[in-house]
């Protein structure tokens, strides 16, 4: 979901404004997927490298998440079932605060029994720290290294492979994010950023898998 600042910036307006604007087009994309019979919709929330920004930055981000899983009446009204993915909270490396954990584990719970969309949101997430922590759980089983044994420890292995990455803000590069479940997708790139990301877009994506 880039170009929350870049949009702020332009006009005239604290990062922070962006990241909040982009909380709130999340909500909208929400329902605007559900309407589109979207079955799986996963965002990059915050990266394992998002850390390094300004503090009171990251404080801001940290604080919509909290809010964005705290979004449950609006989930259940959608029939959405929410998950996350990251860094395992027990593990040494894990950056993911107390509150915004209660925050995941009450929405997962909360949303548990929806059968509609299911909405991921990668939090504390780097492609490149879920495919060493899938390596490394297997070794811890005595399984072999292989295709099968890797995609069976990664963070969420229910996830289907993806259909469409979106890059927005005119971003044409690849990023941290599933590296390992995108082999082969359509990539779709759009000049506009995040919050102004809408229903035309996400129609653009879907036509390269639909047809």
């Amino acid at each position: 979901m880039d170009g929350n600042g870049r949009w702020a910036q332009a006009r005239g307006l604290p990062r922070t404004d962006g990241h909040t604007e982009g909380e709130e087009n999340l909500a909208r994309l929400v329902r605007i997927a559900v309407r589109a019979d979207v079955g799986w919709l996963t965002v990059f929330g915050f990266s394992t490298e998002n850390w390094i920004r300004p503090r009171p930055e990251v404080r801001h981000i940290l604080g919509l998440h909290e809010r964005l899983f705290g979004r449950v009446a609006e989930l259940n009204e959608l029939n959405v079932r929410i998950q996350w993915m990251g860094r395992p909270f027990d593990t040494p490396d894990a950056r993911t605060p107390k509150y915004v954990q209660r925050a995941i584990r009450k929405a997962i719970r909360d949303t548990a029994a929806n059968t509609g969309m299911v909405l991921t949101v990668a939090f504390d997430y780097g492609s490149r720290a879920e495919i060493l922590h899938a390596a490394r759980q297997a070794r811890v089983g005595g399984q072999a290294l292989t295709v099968a044994s890797l995609g069976a420890h990664l963070y969420v292995p229910e996830l289907p492979p993806v259909d469409v990455v979106v890059r927005t803000s005119g971003e044409r590069r690849v990023s941290n994010f599933m590296l390992w479940q995108s082999q082969g997708a359509a990539i779709s790139f759009t000049a506009k950023p995040w919050p102004e990301f809408d229903a035309e877009g996400l129609h653009t994506a879907l036509s390269l898998v639909r047809g």
